[in-house]
């Protein structure tokens, strides 16, 4: 014999930033257990501190953190995090990240352009991590720029259940805002049961955040429109879909969304606009200033809780959504 054989159990443990505290401990209470402990502060020139209260060592790690505003500091926490975990010997470290920071930069459009979703990833394994998980990926391709596994999971079950009950699925269309979300628009139509459409958008490549309609391709006429994107920043490209689609006769327009980002002037765009309602999930934090009466905001928490259980357990992630990863 070369070695010593020890029989022990795998130990789950589950860390979380500052970024957005109340989802971590809505995620911890489905998981059944309670956020490690951990000293995490700034110094006077704003670099962070982080050690661990326990012992971390031979643990399968899960640390959660929304990149939510300011971006680039909770990125950095989450970076640190992981490096203190993989230099305490953490066994396993999969990084959680429900909005995946930097995704929207994930090819070069024009030279001399980075492509910043891919140093997120690079950035990620090199400070340790085995794994990351996160939800409605801005594209698809952004699983193949990380060196490991990548759990991509879907709020549109989370969406759609809420919608169902609300909504006569005779006359009812799915609407993507541009071609970017067809696909994704073909899902959410096949699991509803109802048309799709489309609308053609222009971007002015020089001015971030400014988009120009040119036209609807579908039937909405007369129907529901729901309009899907995966996340809502400024509103500018929802709010010019919305003023589309009840040009072209659509008789009411809701909006789903997964990441509500809501920089400014978001909140303003989408309470003076004509959409009847718009539903986001809480994978970032929506400050109480940002909330007005046509938001709903559902609970991403047992999604994740599940997706943890799954890994942690080696059973199936892409069980969770039937196939559909």
């Amino acid at each position: 014999m070369t070695g010593i054989t020890q029989t022990g159990e795998k130990k789950l443990m589950f860390f979380s930033g500052r970024a957005y505290p109340e989802l971590a401990e809505e995620v911890a209470s489905h998981l059944g257990i309670d956020t490690t402990p951990t000293a995490l502060r700034d110094f006077a020139n704003g670099e962070i501190y982080a050690r661990y209260l326990e012992s971390v060592r031979g643990c399968d790690a899960f640390v959660i953190q929304s990149h939510t505003g300011p971006i680039n500091k909770w990125i950095m926490e989450q970076l640190i995090m992981v490096d203190a975990l993989k230099r305490a010997s953490a066994k396993r470290i999969t990084v959680i990240m429900p909005f995946f920071g930097y995704a929207r930069q994930d090819k070069k459009g024009r030279g001399r352009e980075p492509i910043t979703a891919r140093l997120m990833a690079d950035m990620f394994k090199t400070a340790g991590a085995d794994r990351l998980m996160s939800i409605d990926l801005h594209t698809s391709q952004i699983q193949g720029f990380f060196d490991g596994p990548v759990d991509h999971l879907f709020a549109m079950p989370v969406l759609v259940n809420y919608l169902k009950d609300k909504l006569d699925l005779q006359t009812t269309t799915v609407v993507s805002p541009d071609t970017g979300r067809v696909r994704l628009t073909e899902r959410w139509a096949d699991t509803l049961g109802t048309p799709m459409a489309f609308i053609h958008k222009r971007r002015d490549l020089d001015v971030a955040n400014q988009v120009t309609v040119n036209e609807v391709v579908g039937k909405v006429r007369g129907r529901t429109c729901i309009l899907i994107d995966d996340m809502i920043d400024t509103a500018g490209t929802i709010c010019k879909a919305a003023d589309a689609l009840y040009e072209q006769g659509a008789t009411n327009v809701l909006v789903a969304a997964t990441h509500a980002v809501f920089s400014d002037p978001a909140v303003d765009r989408l309470k003076n606009s004509k959409v009847s309602e718009v539903i986001v999930t809480n994978t970032l934090p929506i400050a109480e200033e940002k909330r007005f009466d046509k938001l709903t905001v559902l609970s991403i928490a047992p999604l994740i809780a599940r997706a943890i259980t799954e890994v942690f357990s080696d059973g199936s992630v892409t069980s969770m959504f039937e196939g559909d990863s």
